[in-house]
């Protein structure tokens, strides 16, 4: 993989590099007795690090490993936060939720041993097959409650539930990831409520569009609702090209439930998705709702399960020579928003085969989101596309007619601030040609990403010789 744009460097000196690299990383291993993993091929890389295939060379199991590199942790200030946070992530363990096992450091990588889960997301599913029959629909709707309410009673709200941060493995079991957006306790305001905008337009809950600050637990809960009816009928509940007016229909809760639902279904949906959270139904409600109760079998926490991986006691993100008083962290920094960072460190891409950036693309900068914007417009317009802002943020259009170098192609961009000196960018594609799109991404994050000039590239969807910005 080349290290920056127009890389002149002969592929006899990658490939000393390569093995170099593996080397350092086999040895640091080796480092850590007892810490006994095979390291296969690369899952995924980023700007934090990478996620490689593993094999416990004891059991056989296999597990996804995350490298994270100390440097680049501690130049953004945020190693106590991540220590403190990735302690409150492996405390998550549940069947439906995807699994963080061990934490264990050398002197400069951080190492995060993860379930390694060989599925697709729920969306893929979706989209392959249309709707699920209702038991089937309903056993998938189950586990996810299971999981959230296994989640809120660890004090964690997801804020970006949808199907594709939702996956589903070899069993037909699903596994709740990307926890990039979610928040813990202490990020809640004085008034005890979230006021961070997060998650997807068509999943949103209606009291975060007021943005008068919100229940997390009750907008998940309101998530969980449209993926419900997404699962039952293979569409939307809210929909609409205009975002105006797609705000307005989830405002009002407005959707139509097929006569071919249950009332059991019918019911269901429309109690969840009341656009008020104080009378929405609450996790207890639904678990005691007769229709959800039929062949549920409620998951078990594994919470007696004793890893056979320990953390190491060397664990610490700072060295003792960088040991010193520290810069206060923003609040809303924890564990969740690193492991959401990139396809590296994003708990979808390296679950599935195919590429997530087929259609979403992110990558980091230190560009406010309002300098953001207004740099992307400058440099799309320049290319000849049309920009639309709206609700802060760009819609990117290019008709392809009478281009040599572009074809129709619309994409939505967004910035989230993950600290005051770090945001990420999403490129998320609506229609239009891949390479066109590719074309677009790479443009962006070669010339605004936080490397700037050094934009990491890896391969595309598993199209040989086609490159792409990794996504984030």
């Amino acid at each position: 993989m080349p290290e920056e744009w127009g890389s002149t460097k002969s592929p006899e000196r990658v490939g000393k590099e390569v093995e170099q690299k593996k080397q350092e990383e086999q040895n640091q291993q080796q480092q850590h007795g007892g810490w006994k993993y095979e390291l296969g091929k690369t899952l995924g890389e980023g700007n934090f690090g990478k996620v490689k295939y593993a094999r416990h060379v004891e059991t056989g199991r296999a597990f996804a490993i995350k490298i994270l590199d100390k440097q680049r942790i501690l130049s953004l200030k945020i190693d106590d936060q991540i220590k403190r946070e990735i302690g409150t992530l492996k405390l998550m363990k549940h069947p439906n939720v995807v699994r963080l096992y061990e934490v264990s450091a050398s002197r400069t990588k951080i190492y995060m041993v993860l379930e390694y889960v060989n599925g697709g997301e729920l969306f893929d599913k979706i989209v392959s097959r249309g709707k699920f029959p209702e038991p089937e629909g309903r056993k998938l709707f189950q586990q996810l409650i299971d999981g959230i309410s296994y989640c809120q009673g660890k004090g964690v709200c997801h804020r970006d539930l949808k199907p594709e941060n939702i996956l589903v493995d070899c069993k037909g079991n699903i596994k709740i990831s990307d926890f990039g957006l979610s928040a813990l306790p202490q990020h809640l305001g004085n008034d005890g409520l979230l006021h961070t905008t997060c998650g997807s337009p068509n999943y949103i809950a209606p009291e975060i569009l007021a943005n008068r600050g919100y229940d997390g637990a009750a907008s998940d809960i309101w998530s969980c609702g449209v993926i419900l009816y997404v699962i039952l009928t293979g569409y939307l509940p809210f929909d609409d090209r205009n975002l105006a007016v797609l705000y307005q229909k989830i405002f009002k809760g407005e959707t139509q439930i097929p006569n071919w639902l249950s009332p059991g279904a019918r019911r269901m949906i429309r109690r969840i998705l009341d656009p008020n959270p104080k009378t929405r139904l609450t996790v207890d409600d639904i678990k005691a709702d007769d229709w959800f109760k039929e062949g549920y079998t409620p998951a078990v926490p594994d919470e007696d399960d004793e890893d056979a991986h320990h953390d190491s006691d060397e664990f610490s993100v700072k060295e003792a020579s960088a040991m010193g008083e520290q810069e206060k962290v923003p609040s809303f920094i924890n564990a969740f928003a690193l492991i959401g960072m990139s396809s590296s460190l994003d708990l979808s891409g390296f679950f599935e085969k195919e590429d997530v950036s087929e259609r979403k693309i992110r990558f980091t900068s230190s560009y406010s989101s309002k300098h953001m914007l207004e740099k992307i417009e400058n440099i799309v317009t320049g290319m000849g596309f049309h920009v639309r802002r709206r609700h802060g943020r760009l819609k990117v259009t290019h008709p392809g007619k009478g281009s040599k170098t572009h074809g129709h192609l619309s994409v939505a961009a967004e910035v989230f601030e993950l600290s005051p000196s770090l945001y990420v960018v999403e490129l998320r594609k609506s229609s239009g040609e891949p390479s066109s799109y590719r074309q677009l991404c790479a443009k962006l994050a070669e010339e605004l990403g936080e490397s700037k000039g050094q934009a990491q590239i890896s391969d595309f969807g598993g199209h040989g010789g086609e490159l792409s910005v990794s996504a984030l």
